[in-house]
């Protein structure tokens, strides 16, 4: 009998736990970018993979590239899983283009203590002029309205981010139409979601199942997880420097190899890290030019002229090499930090190599050339001399007499070439 009533629990539980449903988490952090873009759309497809119920995409990110923005709405909107967009943690913002996603989502929810909204666009970080302004903030709040009108929220205010540059906290947003809950957690926001309905894009209606959900972290492939770790466009930049650097330490010291191979992969991974943003081809120029007045600097005298002047260069380039808003443009703090160091040692370095290349060699027969010594036969024109307390074979440039002073001019072989030297000029020791 027991037997019986156990088969017969497990008969009714075992579906029902079994079916549990999965919710997949995926976290933006930071700033919106290609990379971003990749992440989500492989999120999304491991979602209707693995069958998951409902895909909890976390926002806690000051903004972004327009275009990433766009692309990702793209595939929010295609997605077979419903998404629900989630501000948190308290102190998180969905700003500028996290704005966009927030609304996205079927359902946007944020958490006490989040703000979102100030989506007015910006164009590589200048002042834009009044037709352009216009042509951009229409497109951006055509966007907008489009995914607000979908979800049945307030589009007219959703359009004042964009034109007026409008923030919301998420009590505002909640007030006003903006979003559609504020949960205090993730269970608590998935216990408020069990059994609402929603609209999806394509106006099927969907009712969500939520109750004693699994919630299952979205893993980053070793490539997702790489590239995340250095698409901070001031990372970047720094591992780029420190590249050029170490190569540049190899190439000046040839023999210590750990400089070089080091420097390669930092340049390398640098530049990988940048290919993925907007360059401004006049940035990459201004650092270019500034590599170059570094090495003019240690070259010739110009008292820190050419020095500065690369310095001022290099700044410059890094603060406008990424074409796009604050959030993934390279901080000028950061543009200071890396420059000054790597002007300073490159000048010290460069000067050490060409005051090698000038000295007068050390060692070899070719450091007889200027000696003077004394002749001890006469040259006429070949004898001997006494230089640096050595006997030599020489041939004089015309007839000397013994005891003359002479100066080398050349040598050949074990035989040395000499003139008559200066009177002012000094006599050897020995001589």
């Amino acid at each position: 009998m027991r037997v019986l009533r156990a088969y017969l629990v497990f008969a009714v539980v075992g579906p029902l736990l079994a079916a549990a449903p999965k919710v997949l988490r995926i976290s933006i952090d930071g700033a919106i970018h290609p990379i971003t873009t990749e992440i989500v759309a492989d999120a999304l497809n491991q979602a209707q993979k693995q069958g998951a119920s409902l895909v909890l995409m976390r926002l806690s990110t000051p903004g972004g590239l327009l275009d990433a923005t766009r692309e990702i709405v793209e595939k929010m909107d295609a997605s077979l899983v419903p998404i629900v967009t989630y501000v948190e943690p308290s102190g998180a913002r969905a700003a500028s283009a996290g704005f966009f996603l927030l609304e996205a989502g079927d359902v946007a929810a944020m958490a006490p203590g989040t703000n979102t909204g100030a989506s007015s666009p910006v164009l590589m970080g200048k002042t834009m002029d009044p037709v352009m302004r216009s042509k951009v903030e229409n497109d951006t709040a055509a966007l907008l309205r489009s995914l607000t009108s979908r979800r049945g929220r307030n589009s007219d205010l959703a359009e004042e981010a964009v034109r007026k540059a409008k923030a919301f906290t998420d009590s505002e947003a909640l007030k006003n139409n903006l979003i559609d809950l504020v949960a205090d957690n993730e269970q608590q926001l998935l216990s408020k979601l069990d059994g609402r309905e929603i609209t999806r894009f394509d106006g099927k209606k969907q009712v969500l199942r939520t109750a004693g959900a699994e919630i299952i972290d979205f893993q980053l492939s070793p490539r997702e997880k790489l590239i995340s770790a250095i698409a901070d466009p001031n990372i970047g930049f720094m591992l780029l420097v420190i590249g050029v650097l170490g190569v540049y330490v190899e190439f000046s010291h040839p023999g210590l190899i750990l400089p070089g191979v080091a420097g390669a992969v930092m340049a390398l991974l640098g530049l990988s890290s940048l290919a993925v943003l907007p360059i401004n081809w006049i940035g990459a120029a201004l650092i270019l030019l500034g590599f170059s007045l570094f090495i003019l600097e240690a070259k010739f005298t110009s008292h820190g002229v050419l020095g500065i002047g690369g310095a001022v260069s290099m700044v410059l380039g890094a603060v406008i090499l990424v074409n796009g808003p604050p959030s993934v443009r390279i901080h000028l703090t950061t543009a200071l930090a890396v420059t000054i160091p790597f002007a300073l040692i490159t000048i010290f370095l460069m000067s050490l190599v060409i005051k090698a290349q000038t000295n007068k060699v050390l060692t070899g027969l070719s450091t007889l050339v200027d000696e003077i010594g004394v002749a001890r036969t006469p040259l006429s024109p070949e004898g001997q001399v006494f230089i640096r307390g050595e006997y030599w074979h020489a041939i004089g440039s015309s007839e000397i007499a013994e005891g003359t002073k002479v100066r080398v001019t050349g040598v050949h072989g074990l035989t040395l070439r000499v003139e008559p030297a200066l009177y002012s000029e000094e006599i050897p020791k020995g001589g």
